[in-house]
C-alpha cells in the first residue's frame, strides 16, 4: 500500500483498502455522491463527509508529490543531490517542508551575499566562524577588493554578515524551530493607525489588541485582518519577553543553533550583530507573513464551514409541498409584489398592491388577494421577510379572517438571495416579459413550496447564511458550497418531469450542458416515463447514466423502482426478492409485513453485498423517502413587529437564520435577528454551537437587552436567564469579555447597557 494511501487513512480514519478502492472509482470518473451510496462494498461504507476530505487530501498529497519530482529534478541538476538530502526530500509531508528543503538550492536575484561571494568574501565568513577569538576587522583587511566595492573593513565584514546571514536563513532545521516557537509563543498584536481612530470605529475593539496566535478564533482573525487590509490596523506578530535586557527568543535561537553564545572572544559582538540582523532583517517578516497567511488560512477553513453547515441545512429545510402558493414580496412605497404559482412552481398570476403608507389601499389589496386566492385554490401564503414584512403579514392575518374556509397557511420566508435571482440570466430566461420584482415575488413563493429547488438557482454566495463571507478565497468558498448544495440535491433526489436545469446540474454525473439537454428532451418529447428514456438524452453516455440514474426519480411510472432510490443496476435483485416473495415487485413495494421477513443475508452475491442489500429493502420500505424534516412555521407575536417593541424578559418564538462560531442569530420579526451567544444557547458549556441549533430551527427565545439605536437584540434560549434591567454601565463585572485584549487607548468606554460578550459579537457578525 502506497504512503499516499496510508496518509489520508489516517486523516480519514479508514484503513488503506478503503482508501485504495475510493482512489479508483474517482479516477474512473465516479461521484462522491454515487460513490458514497452505491459503492458501498468497494469502500467499506465510507459515508459522503469522508469521501470528500479523501477527495480534498487526495488532491493536495498529489500535488505535493508533483512538487516533490520537480524539485529533485532541479537539485539534481544542479548537481547537489546528495543520497541524504534526497532521503529528506521524500519524507517530506508538507509543502512548507518541502520548500524549506529546497530553499538553498532555489534559484535566486543576485544578493548581497552572492555579490560578497563573487568578490571572494566566502573564505572570511569561514575564518570569522572557524576563529572567533581574531578580531574581525584584523581579518577583513586581507580581503579588500575595491572593484568590487568592498573598500575598507567595513564593507567587507559587512559583506561576510550577508553571506553568513544568507546562510542561516535557509536551513530547514532551524526554520522549524522558529515556527515552532513563534507558534507556541506568538502574540497577534495590533493598534490603530494614527488618525484612523474615527473611520475605523467598528474596528475599536483592536485599536489595541493582543491574543495568543495558536487562540485567535476565525472571526476575529478575519476581522482582524479587513481592519488591516482597509488601513485601520497595524498587525504584528510578537513574542513577549519576560526581560528586555535578554535578547530575543529567536535570536538565541539561531545562537543556539549555530552555537554563537558569547565566549568572550573579539569576534562576539560581531558574530551577535549577524545573529540580530539574520532575524530581524532576513527571517522575522517572512516567518510573520507566513504564520499570519496560516491563521488566514485556518480562519477562511473555519469560516467556509461554518457557511456550508447554515448553507447545508437551509437547503435540507422541510418543505411546504406541492401546493398552489401565493408569494409575497413585501414593500412600502412601491408595493407588494404578488405571484401565484400552483403546486408544481409554475406561474399563474401577478399583480402589486398597495395597502400599505403613502396609499393605504388595505381593503382594496385584501380583496384582490382574495380573488386570486379563490380564482387559483391557493393553499399557502409566502411573505418575504424584508422591509415591510410584519405589516404584510397583518394584511395576510386579516386575509385569512377574510376567507376561513380556504384553510390558508401563511408563513414568513427568507427572501435573501431572492433579489440576485430576479435579476439572473435564468430568470430573465424563464420569465423575459416579467417585471424583474414580480420574480422575486415568484421565487418567494417557490422556496416555500420547496427550498432546495428553488435556492439552487441562486449563487449560494448570496444567500447570506456565513460569516466574514466577503473575506474568505472565493474560489475556495465557491469549490465547497458547491459540494454542499450536490450532496443536498443528490440525498433528497430530484423528479426529472419537475425539475430545473439549474436543480438537474447538481445531480451525481451531469453537468449544465447535459442538464439543459434534459430539459429540452422534456419539452420537446413530454414527460419521462422511465429511466431507461434517460439514456436517449443528448451526450447523456453510459457513465453519466451509471451517476446519475440512482438519483433521478419518474413518479408514477410504470416500473414502481424509476420513483424510488435503487439504482437500475440493482432492479434483478429486487426482482429475484419479489420471486422469493412470490410476489410481484410491485407488491412489495411498501409492503413492511413482508420486508420484514426478509434476511438480508439470503440475498447478497458477488456483486451486491450486505450493506447495499439491505439499502435496497429499507428503500423498498419507504420508497423515495425524502430525508427532509416534516414541516412546521414560527409563530411571531401578535403587536411585536419593530426593535422598539420588543422589552425585556419578553419570551417568543422565532427562526434561526444563521449560526455562528459565537451564537445564532433569530428572526424573532421585528426586521432585526436578534444573538443568542454561545454561553445563552443551553444549560451546559457549548463549544460549537452547530450541535445544539441549526439554521431553519423554530425556538423559543428570552429577551435579555435591547439597544434600539444600534439595533442590537441580546437574546437566550434559557428561558429562565436573569434579565440585565438595572442601569446603565460601562463596567459589567457579570459578564466575561469575549477576549483577553488590552484596553482600548483614546476610546471612551461605552455607556450602552448592551456591553457584554455576546454584544461584541453581534457587533463583529454584522460589520
Amino acid at each position: 500500500m502506497s504512503t499516499l494511501e496510508q496518509q489520508i487513512a489516517a486523516d480519514i480514519q479508514a484503513k488503506p483498502a478503503q482508501v485504495s478502492a475510493a482512489i479508483q472509482l474517482l479516477d474512473e470518473g465516479s461521484t462522491v455522491p454515487f460513490i458514497a451510496r452505491y459503492r458501498k462494498e468497494a469502500t467499506g461504507g465510507l459515508d459522503d463527509g469522508q469521501l470528500r476530505l479523501l477527495e480534498q487530501r487526495l488532491t493536495y498529497l498529489r500535488d505535493l508529490q508533483q512538487r516533490r519530482s520537480s524539485i529533485l529534478k532541479s537539485i539534481h541538476e544542479q548537481e547537489k543531490l546528495t543520497p541524504q538530502l534526497e532521503q529528506l526530500i521524500m519524507r517530506a509531508n508538507t509543502k512548507t517542508e518541502l520548500e524549506d528543503l529546497y530553499l538553498p538550492y532555489k534559484p535566486k536575484r543576485r544578493t548581497k551575499g552572492q555579490i560578497a561571494i563573487e568578490a571572494g568574501l566566502e573564505p572570511l565568513a569561514e575564518q570569522l566562524l572557524a576563529q572567533p577569538d581574531t578580531a574581525p576587522e584584523q581579518l577583513a583587511t586581507a580581503y579588500f577588493n575595491p572593484q568590487a566595492g568592498f573598500h575598507d573593513s567595513k564593507t567587507v565584514l559587512d559583506g561576510a554578515k550577508f553571506i553568513l546571514m544568507e546562510r542561516f536563513a535557509v536551513q530547514a532545521p532551524l526554520l522549524a524551530s522558529l515556527r515552532q516557537l513563534l507558534q507556541a509563543q506568538g502574540l497577534v498584536s495590533t493598534t490603530v493607525i494614527e488618525g484612523q481612530q474615527q473611520t475605523g470605529q467598528k474596528f475599536q475593539d483592536y485599536f489595541d489588541y493582543q491574543e495568543a496566535l495558536s487562540k485567535v478564533p476565525s472571526h476575529r482573525a478575519l476581522a482582524i485582518l479587513r481592519g488591516r487590509n482597509e488601513g485601520i490596523l497595524m498587525l504584528n506578530l510578537v513574542i513577549a519577553q519576560q526581560d528586555q535586557q535578554q535578547s530575543h527568543p529567536a535570536e538565541q535561537l539561531i545562537r543556539d543553533y549555530f552555537q554563537l553564545a558569547p565566549k568572550g572572544y573579539a569576534s562576539d559582538t560581531w558574530l551577535n550583530t549577524v545573529v540580530q540582523w539574520t532575524w530581524r532583517v532576513k527571517l522575522k517578516l517572512q516567518l510573520e507573513t507566513e504564520l499570519l497567511n496560516q491563521l488566514r488560512e485556518r480562519a477562511e477553513e473555519e469560516a467556509i464551514s461554518v457557511f456550508s453547515r447554515n448553507l447545508n441545512d437551509l437547503l435540507m429545510a422541510a418543505p411546504a409541498g406541492p401546493k398552489a402558493t401565493l408569494g409575497l414580496d413585501p414593500g412600502l412605497r412601491t408595493g407588494v409584489k404578488v405571484a401565484v404559482v400552483d403546486a408544481t412552481g409554475k406561474l399563474l398570476a401577478y399583480d402589486t398592491i398597495y395597502p400599505h403608507a403613502p396609499r393605504n389601499q388595505w381593503q382594496q389589496s385584501l380583496n384582490t388577494l382574495a380573488k386570486l386566492v379563490q380564482q387559483h385554490q391557493v393553499k399557502l401564503l409566502s411573505i418575504g421577510n424584508g422591509t415591510a414584512s410584519r405589516e404584510t403579514d397583518k394584511l395576510a392575518a386579516d386575509l385569512l379572517k377574510m376567507l376561513p374556509k380556504q384553510n390558508l397557511q401563511k408563513v414568513m420566508v427568507s427572501e435573501a438571495g431572492a433579489s440576485v435571482y430576479s435579476a439572473s440570466e435564468l430568470a430573465a430566461h424563464e420569465f423575459p416579459d416579467l417585471d424583474v420584482s414580480i420574480r422575486g415575488a415568484v421565487s418567494i413563493a417557490r422556496r416555500l413550496q420547496d427550498p432546495l429547488a428553488e435556492l439552487v438557482k441562486i449563487e449560494p454566495k448570496a444567500i447570506g447564511v456565513g460569516q466574514y463571507q466577503h473575506d474568505v478565497s472565493q474560489s475556495k468558498l465557491s469549490h465547497q458550497l458547491e459540494t454542499v448544495v450536490e450532496d443536498c440535491v443528490n440525498a433528497v433526489g430530484v423528479d426529472i418531469n419537475m425539475a430545473s436545469a439549474p436543480l438537474l446540474s447538481f445531480v451525481a454525473g451531469l453537468n449544465p450542458t447535459i442538464a439543459h439537454n434534459i430539459v429540452s428532451y422534456r419539452d420537446e418529447h413530454g414527460a419521462f416515463q422511465s429511466r431507461k428514456q434517460i439514456k436517449k438524452v443528448a451526450r447523456l453516455g453510459p457513465k453519466a447514466f451509471e451517476q446519475a440514474a440512482g438519483f433521478l426519480r419518474i413518479p408514477q411510472a410504470a416500473n414502481a423502482l424509476d420513483s424510488s432510490a435503487v439504482h437500475p443496476e440493482a432492479y434483478p435483485l429486487v426482482e429475484a426478492i419479489a420471486n422469493h416473495s412470490q410476489c410481484q415487485v410491485s407488491q412489495l413495494i411498501a409492503n413492511s409485513e413482508r420486508l420484514a421477513k426478509l434476511d438480508p443475508k439470503q440475498f447478497t452475491n458477488q456483486q451486491f453485498g450486505l450493506p447495499t442489500v439491505t439499502d435496497i429493502i429499507a428503500e423498498l420500505n419507504k420508497p423515495g423517502r425524502d430525508p427532509r424534516p416534516e414541516f412546521a412555521t414560527a409563530n411571531f407575536k401578535e403587536g411585536i413587529d419593530n426593535i422598539s417593541d420588543l422589552k425585556p424578559a419578553m419570551q417568543l418564538e422565532g427562526v434561526v437564520t444563521n449560526v455562528t462560531n459565537f451564537g445564532a442569530f433569530v428572526d424573532i420579526g421585528v426586521h432585526q435577528d436578534g444573538l443568542v451567544h454561545i454561553s445563552c444557547l443551553a444549560d451546559h458549556f457549548v463549544k460549537d454551537p452547530h450541535q445544539v441549533v441549526k439554521a431553519g430551527d423554530i425556538v423559543k427565545v428570552k429577551v435579555l437587552e435591547v439597544e434600539v439605536q444600534r439595533k442590537r437584540i441580546a437574546l437566550s434560549m434559557r428561558l429562565d436567564d436573569e434579565v440585565h434591567s438595572g442601569p446603565k454601565s460601562a463596567d459589567r463585572s457579570d459578564k466575561k469579555p469575549a477576549y483577553k485584549a488590552r484596553p482600548a487607548k483614546n476610546t471612551k468606554p461605552s455607556t450602552t447597557p448592551v456591553n457584554s460578550a455576546f454584544a461584541d459579537a453581534f457587533a463583529k457578525a454584522k460589520k
